[in-house]
């Protein structure tokens, strides 16, 4: 049996906060998303906030990647 947990906590612009770590990176979108393991066309609508929600996974591995922090955490229960 499995229990699950799930939050969701809004973010505002944080679409436009990873734009900007990725456009600071010297390396190419393509290098980038290899290394999260996504594809450019989902990176493209994370950063336009196309997408409803991002996986809590899916941030870390791009703040990873980018070297970065972007200060999202999740209220304890």
């Amino acid at each position: 049996m499995k229990v699950e947990r799930v939050q969701a906590v809004e973010v505002p612009g944080l679409g436009n906060k990873i734009k900007e770590a990725r456009e600071a990176d010297k390396r190419s979108l393509t290098q980038i998303c290899g290394l999260v393991g996504m594809s450019t066309a989902n990176w493209y609508r994370i950063e336009q906030e196309k997408n409803e929600s991002v996986p809590e996974e899916t941030l870390r591995k791009i703040e990873a990647v980018l070297g970065v922090d972007f200060g999202v955490n999740f209220p304890s229960l």
